[in-house]
């Protein structure tokens, strides 16, 4: 069970920006000889279509309400690209450990990913693009930082992964709740507007 804190930590990595922790991941294992990350992720076609992918990603997340869509098309692809970069991350071990380890990054990954579309549709309420802009350059970065630690001090990673994690539900319960409260708000406003 030692792939588990990398496994943990790229599903939580795919769930916000898949395509970004493909990439990170390949670039750190082919240019930095970080020993943890598959042969198979370093080659250069996977390099390449990670970086595409990535590049769409970049753009598309940045748009309001592009991002929404942009994330529901993605309610697949991140937690099957977490499964299955965990069970890369898990190398030799054995066949239900592999398949533990898999399953545990897919619902790492679906978990995080239903945490930064519910986030990004509560920003899409704001009517500025300035909001939607910085959260997606933060979850770029934030990909960035953890799959960076995570390739050399995968347990440093797997906490700063688990406090992100946390901190996103967090964000979503109260996001919700100031939404809901103005709408309700709102609705009242309205009813007693038309009276």
């Amino acid at each position: 069970m030692e792939a588990l804190p990398l496994a943990v930590t790229t599903g939580w990595a795919s769930g916000v920006n898949a395509y970004a922790c493909v990439l990170i991941l390949g670039l750190l294992g082919r240019f930095a000889g970080a020993d943890d990350v598959p042969h198979s992720l370093t080659t250069t076609p996977v390099l390449i279509i990670a970086g595409a992918l990535f590049a769409v990603e970049f753009v598309a997340d940045k748009i309001p309400y592009v991002d929404s869509a942009w994330d529901a098309i993605s309610t697949v692809v991140r937690p099957v690209i977490g499964a299955v970069l965990a069970a890369l991350m898990s190398g030799q071990a054995s066949t239900l450990e592999q398949a533990l380890i898999a399953t545990t990054g897919g619902l790492v990954a679906l978990l995080s990913h239903a945490v930064k579309a519910s986030l990004r549709l509560a920003i899409n309420t704001s009517p500025e693009p300035v909001t939607n802009i910085a959260a997606s350059s933060g979850e770029d970065v934030a990909v960035a930082g953890v799959m960076s630690l995570a390739a050399f001090h995968p347990e440093v990673a797997l906490v700063i992964a688990g406090v992100l994690l946390i901190l996103g539900l967090l964000g979503v319960y109260f996001a919700f709740r100031f939404i809901r409260r103005g709408y309700v708000r709102f609705k009242a406003w309205r009813e007693k507007s038309a009276a």
